[in-house]
């Protein structure tokens, strides 16, 4: 906004070093890890830019008559330093446990290896006993170490792959040995296809019920490749036909208003390649803002 308003709080007033006493608590990081890129992205902050991002949106939720910061109280713990480098691990682990008591850890990526350092270092060996959901276009199984083989690194760190479900896969973005490998680890694997036919509300009750049977914690990665390109320029593997911001949106809010998701990022977004409008920066600066709404309705 270019003249404060009194009246109109932006959405960046409500990040804070301390958490407000009697309000939902949601612990704010940012994990801007790049250098493994399968597609070489810029070392641009992601986090920042979402931030920056944030003061052109109200904490006002229309849908829900409510104002955010009277519910939500969120914590910014900055960026993990060097989150490629060595020792990155112990760093973002730290991180995710910096704020024990909270509701919610909302993590700013970065590309996809943030979700694997992220939530190995919030389970802290004990992955067998969590559930993981991602919305993502790709299946992330592949070999090696990148953005494109997280939940192949945690499925060999104890995850469990009856307990993860993939929402959003899209046609001619992943290969049959992938695919092949999910089905053996006995991933639910929804594509986009099937998100259309039965509606994004049904499949994420659907996809909690699975990742999050008898109460285990679940770790949501929302891969903004998911949606579709003409929405997210700024996500290099983003293919036409994706899922819309208003499906993102419903599905984000509704994940992260069930207790058993404890943590969420966001990721994928290259800020270096989005659009002169910033549309791709704003749709995850929304996505956190639908995040909060979502922990607000708990």
């Amino acid at each position: 906004m270019s003249t404060p308003d009194p009246n109109w709080p932006t959405a960046a007033s409500m990040l804070a070093d301390q958490p407000v006493s009697g309000r939902a608590l949601v612990s704010l990081i940012g994990v801007s890890t790049y250098l493994s890129s399968v597609t070489p992205r810029s070392w641009h902050s992601t986090p920042e830019a979402v931030r920056e991002a944030l003061t052109r949106y109200s904490t006002w939720s229309y849908r829900d008559g409510v104002d955010l910061a009277e519910l939500v109280s969120v914590v910014d713990r900055g960026d993990v330093f060097d989150p490629d480098g060595e020792d990155a691990n112990a760093r973002v682990a730290a991180a995710m446990h910096h704020d024990p008591e909270a509701d919610l850890r909302l993590v700013l990526g970065g590309d996809n290896a943030a979700t694997w350092r992220a939530l190995s270092g919030l389970a802290g060996g004990d992955l067998a006993n969590w559930g993981l959901i991602t919305l993502d276009a790709h299946l992330d199984l592949r070999d090696g170490v990148s953005n494109g083989s997280p939940v192949r690194q945690l499925l060999a760190e104890g995850l469990d792959g009856r307990h993860v479900v993939q929402i959003g896969l899209a046609d001619f973005s992943n290969s049959p040995h992938y695919a092949a490998r999910a089905r053996e680890a006995g991933i639910t694997v929804w594509s986009r296809e099937v998100v259309a036919e039965r509606g994004i509300a049904a499949v994420v009750d659907d996809a909690l019920a699975v990742a999050g049977a008898n109460g285990r914690p679940v770790y949501v990665d929302v891969d903004l490749d998911v949606a579709d390109r003409a929405e997210v320029p700024g996500c290099p593997a983003a293919a036409p036909g994706g899922l819309s911001a208003h499906e993102l949106r419903r599905a984000v809010a509704r994940l992260s208003a069930d207790a058993r998701v404890r943590a969420l990022d966001l990721t994928e977004v290259d800020v270096g390649r989005d659009s002169d409008d910033q549309r791709t920066v704003r749709l995850m600066a929304v996505l956190v803002l639908e995040a909060l709404a979502g922990v607000g309705r708990r």
